[in-house]
């Protein structure tokens, strides 16, 4: 038994250790082993509640939500399932693609052209119906284009489709394209499902071969030509369909370097389309196209390309719907020996001169070949209405009047007998046209000279065998026509009474006639035009004789000009003048006493040469107040006087 002292003493003792932050706690287990637990004290309850409880509290909230994220996904996720498994048992009232059938009834091949039957038919497998469906079909309109292009497309309304129902509908669609070509349709079903506006769509392809084009093609041209070249390409098209086919155009597109010169029968439209009109069953058309090509190289390739097809109807010249398209390539290819006219310095298919000029020729040849070569000749055959056969002339070859052509052969240049790999040179002539009028021969229609060269010699090969090596080319010169300009200033002849002294007095007015006179002879020429300026001391009076003739004076430039349009040819030599009058006032001033002033300037006229393909130009020089072409103007009344 304690006593009471004792008792308290231990209890201090408790409550010193108690307050000591230093204060170490023993554990005896029944191991024997003493634990030492330190234990802080806190400085306050507060501080530590903070601490403690603080983050506890955050814990525990995260930890409540991340609990119900969960509990929510597992909901959703059974939920979910019980509605697929309900829709997959139950079979619901949704609609499938999957579950409707199109299925096309038909040939798989046909003839272009030809009407194709086809029978679509539609099944509805699904629980629900289709609302207020259509079919669609595509196909394309023309042989040279898919789906992507211009296609032809055909709608028809179905109306409702019920569960398990099937629709059927018969269509035609007509096909275009060249023989085994395969040509796409597209048939496509649209339709709405009960309480919704939505459209749905379900797509079927289907393709068909075309067994034979409704117009066969065929062109026979070369495979192979030299630069500069002629080229004859022969369009052969022929009618398959059973029924007549209306308003058939055929489009011919060259290369760039072709040069169009002819065709039988003529083109409808600029030079490369024809139409043919109406074609019955089993027809054929031939057209043939004659053309030079030019600017080339060797080894290029050129593309010809014809269509066939029926008319547009907003634009005659275009075909609206294309039947079949055909391609031809021409290989451009070096020819073994050659040999290049040059007219005048210019080498180019077709030239153009006046009457006046001289034409030289010039001959380029070379062998192409890696071997040599032998018995070398060249001929240029020259003929046309417009030739003076008289002037033709030639260095180191012979002209044989006979046939009208030049040689150069191993007799006329020594080097011609073997001429080695690479080797080139040149041969030369000269001549002249025939004037375009003259009384023994009349008025040339159409002047030209033709010149056709050849080239050929022989190629030795192993053994005893030759080859014979040839080569050509050809030139148009078309002479120009003359066109004639006369001016002249009258003052007591001419359609106009004129008035003022003569000669002129300063500061008194003497009017005058102005009179323009065209001539042409051999060619029609086109948008002629002539023009001059009056001085500034000149007033334009303004009577036109004739009337009718297009004459304008624009006081701003004080430019005079006359639209003439066309100038036949022969006009002034063989038919009548083509002629304008027109007055003006000179009113001298004292500084051009004793001089001659202008009362024109210089005219111009300008036109096209509708033969020779050429501009025309011709001018003239001003004229003053000596008239020359007056035969009643007196020698002194030129000067002006005071």
């Amino acid at each position: 038994m304690l006593d009471d002292r004792e008792k308290l003493n231990r209890i201090e003792d408790m409550k010193t250790k108690l307050n000591n932050k230093n204060y170490e706690a023993r554990r005896e287990h029944h191991n024997s082993f003493v634990y030492k637990i330190n234990r802080d004290v806190p400085d306050s309850w507060e501080e530590k509640k903070e601490e403690g409880f603080g983050f506890q509290k955050e814990f525990l909230k995260k930890t409540s939500m991340f609990k119900k994220f969960f509990i929510y996904s597992i909901i959703f996720f059974v939920l979910a399932s019980a509605y697929a498994a309900y829709m997959f048992l139950a079979g619901g009232n949704t609609v499938s693609n999957n579950n409707i059938d199109i299925t096309v009834l038909g040939n798989t091949f046909t003839a272009g052209g030809e009407e194709l039957p086809l029978q679509i038919e539609i099944t509805n497998k699904n629980n629900s119906a289709l609302e207020l469906a259509d079919l669609l079909v595509e196909y394309p309109k023309s042989s040279s284009g898919d789906l992507t292009g211009e296609t032809e497309r055909l709608r028809q309304s179905l109306g409702s489709i019920p569960s398990g129902g099937i629709k059927n509908e018969n269509i035609k669609v007509v096909l275009f394209g060249e023989q085994g070509s395969i040509r796409p349709i597209k048939i496509s079903l649209e339709y709405r499902v009960e309480g919704s506006n939505a459209i749905f769509v379900k797509e079927k392809p289907y393709e068909v071969s075309i067994s034979s084009a409704p117009i066969d093609l065929s062109i026979n041209a070369p495979t192979e030509i030299s630069p500069n070249q002629d080229v004859v390409l022969n369009v052969k098209s022929i009618l398959n369909t059973t029924k007549v086919a209306s308003k058939i155009l055929i489009r011919v597109d060259y290369p760039v370097g072709f040069q169009f010169q002819s065709s039988t029968p003529a083109p409808s439209f600029g030079n490369n389309v024809w139409n043919l009109g109406d074609l019955s069953p089993g027809a054929e058309r031939d057209i043939v196209i004659n053309g030079r090509m030019i600017d080339v190289f060797d080894g290029e390739e050129k593309t010809f390309h014809v269509f066939s097809g029926s008319q547009s109807d907003s634009d005659k010249a275009i075909i609206g719907i294309v039947f079949n398209s055909l391609g031809h390539t021409v290989l451009i290819k070096k020819p073994f020996i050659e040999a290049k006219l040059v007219i005048n310095g210019v080498y180019q298919r077709e030239y153009a001169a006046d009457s006046n000029t001289t034409i030289f020729g010039n001959i380029n040849w070379v062998n192409n070949l890696d071997t040599k070569i032998s018995d070398l000749e060249i001929r240029a055959k020259i003929s046309g209405n417009a030739l003076n056969r008289k002037t033709i002339a030639s260095q180191q070859g012979y002209y044989n009047s006979s046939i009208d052509t030049i040689i150069w052969d191993k007799n006329s240049q020594d080097k011609f007998a073997e001429v080695n790999p690479g080797d080139a040179g040149s041969v030369v002539f000269s001549l002249s046209p025939l004037s375009l009028f003259s009384a023994s021969y009349g008025m040339l229609s159409d002047p030209t000279i033709d010149i056709d060269v050849s080239i050929s010699a022989k190629q030795p090969l192993e053994g005893n065998e030759i080859k014979k090596l040839d080569n050509s080319e050809s030139k148009i010169i078309r002479i120009i026509s003359n066109v004639g300009l006369s001016t002249k200033a009258l003052y007591y002849s001419g359609p106009f009474t004129n008035t003022g002294p003569i000669p002129p007095k300063a500061e008194s007015e003497t009017t005058y006639t102005v009179v323009w006179t065209l001539s042409n002879t051999a060619n029609n020429v086109s948008g002629v035009e002539v023009r001059s300026s009056l001085p500034t001391w000149i007033r334009f009076i303004g009577p036109i004789s004739p009337p009718s003739e297009d004459l304008n004076f624009n006081p701003s430039t004080r430019e005079i000009i006359w639209n003439v349009g066309g100038l036949p040819k022969g006009t002034g030599i063989t038919g009548a003048d083509k002629e304008v009058s027109f007055q003006i006032g000179f009113l001298p001033s004292l500084s051009q006493v004793k001089t001659l002033p202008t009362l024109i300037n210089g005219t111009t006229l300008t036109g096209h040469d509708d033969f020779a393909n050429v501009d025309v130009k011709v001018s003239k020089a001003p004229l003053n107040t000596a008239l020359n072409d007056d035969p009643s103007f007196p020698g002194n009344g030129s000067i002006v006087v005071e």
